[in-house]
């Protein structure tokens, strides 16, 4: 069996959790036992997980994995505390708030001979597949992909772009290489309203 931690309980880290505690017949996860899960708020059990320290996670020779669900600035930190605790790492998007920053992270999985995962599971669902089934082989004239969210505490998610990363991973994975040709941003703080607007060109225009 492979011993995992999931770090933080929010949306992401409950589902980690609830899978990790019950995984489908015959698939990888029946091989991933949880030891338990990591979080600033005090807990005790969630669906018979115990919630254990960050120390313990991190000096346990039984955990040899760690789930990062956390709040996105903390990815960066916490990515580099289990590397150098000899432990493999699946991330949420985004790995890390600036590039550089993740292109350290990758050489640094790569020298401890750890593997660093990026997890957008959106690209893994039927849904998607579809799509991209339509789109092989069309050539893409122009196209708008509109989404909209409740405002994000940017202390804790970044830059608003990062809010928006997973629709790029998207693009990028139906499409190709994308260059940033423009983006602006409009706030009113009275409405507690923002809105980015990004434009992108192929890499064949």
């Amino acid at each position: 069996m492979f011993g995992t931690v999931v770090v933080g309980v929010g949306i992401a880290g409950l589902a980690r959790i609830r899978d990790l505690m019950n995984p489908m017949p015959s698939s990888p996860s029946e091989h991933l036992k949880l030891f338990g899960f990591v979080s600033r708020r005090s807990f005790g059990n969630i669906n018979e997980a115990k919630q254990i320290s960050l120390e313990d996670a991190l000096r346990s020779k039984e955990i040899h994995a760690a789930f990062i669900s956390t709040e996105n600035r903390s990815h960066e930190e916490t990515i580099r505390m289990f590397l150098e605790a000899g432990k493999h790492v699946l991330v949420e998007y985004p790995m890390a708030l600036s590039a550089k920053a993740a292109r350290e992270l990758w050489e640094m999985a790569e020298q401890k001979d750890k593997v660093l995962h990026v997890e957008h599971i959106e690209l893994l669902t039927e849904e998607y597949k579809q799509l991209k089934k339509e789109v092989a082989g069309k050539d893409l004239v122009k196209g708008t992909l509109h989404f909209t969210g409740s405002v994000l505490d940017e202390n804790k998610a970044g830059f608003p772009a990062f809010s928006g990363i997973a629709r790029l991973t998207w693009l990028i994975d139906l499409f190709g290489d994308l260059t940033v040709t423009s983006a602006t941003r409009e706030k009113q703080k009275d409405k507690n309203y923002s809105r980015m607007t990004v434009h992108f060109q192929t890499a064949n225009k």
